[in-house]
C-alpha cells in the first residue's frame, strides 16, 4: 500500500463519516419537526376542549425545591418534569438551583420535542410522545 493508497482511503472514510453525520442531521430535523406538530396540536386540542392550565413550576437540577415560572401551561408527566405551554412548545422543567430563581422565579427555554419520551434513560423506561399526548388528553382535569 503506498502514500496515494493512504491518503485515498483516509479521504473515502472523512466523506463516509461526513455522509453519515449529515443523514444524522436530516434525521433528527425530520424527527423534531415531527414532534413540534404533535405538540402543537396537543395545545390546540387542549385549548379546544378547555383543559385547565397551570402555572407551571420547575425542579431544580439537585432536584430539591420547586420553582416558579411564568409558564402556563400542562404538565404532560406524573413527574412534572415535561410541560407544554399554550403556544404549544415543549419544556423540560429542569433548573439550575439559585437564591434569584427562588426569589423571582425560574425561565426554562423550550426545548425541540423527543419523538420518544425517556429514550436512552437509565430506567429503560420510554413511551412515544403521540402516547404521552394522547394519555393526557384521555385524562382531562384528572390528571394529578
Amino acid at each position: 500500500m503506498g502514500g496515494d493508497d493512504g491518503r485515498e482511503w483516509r479521504e473515502q472514510q472523512r466523506r463516509a463519516v461526513r455522509a453519515h453525520g449529515a443523514a444524522d442531521a436530516r434525521q433528527r430535523a425530520a424527527e423534531q419537526a415531527e414532534a413540534a406538530e404533535l405538540v402543537a396540536r396537543f395545545a390546540a386540542e387542549a385549548l379546544r376542549r378547555g383543559l385547565r392550565t397551570d402555572r407551571l413550576t420547575a425542579a431544580g437540577y439537585d432536584g430539591r425545591g420547586r420553582y416558579r415560572t411564568r409558564i402556563t401551561g400542562w404538565y404532560v408527566d406524573r413527574a412534572r418534569s415535561r410541560a407544554v405551554d399554550t403556544e404549544g412548545r415543549f419544556y423540560l422543567l429542569t433548573v439550575p438551583p439559585s437564591v434569584r430563581a427562588r426569589l423571582f422565579g425560574a425561565d426554562p427555554e423550550p426545548v425541540p420535542p423527543p419523538l420518544v419520551v425517556g429514550r436512552g434513560g437509565r430506567d429503560g423506561e420510554s413511551v412515544p410522545l403521540a402516547t404521552l399526548l394522547s394519555l393526557r388528553l384521555e385524562a382531562g382535569d384528572d390528571w394529578r
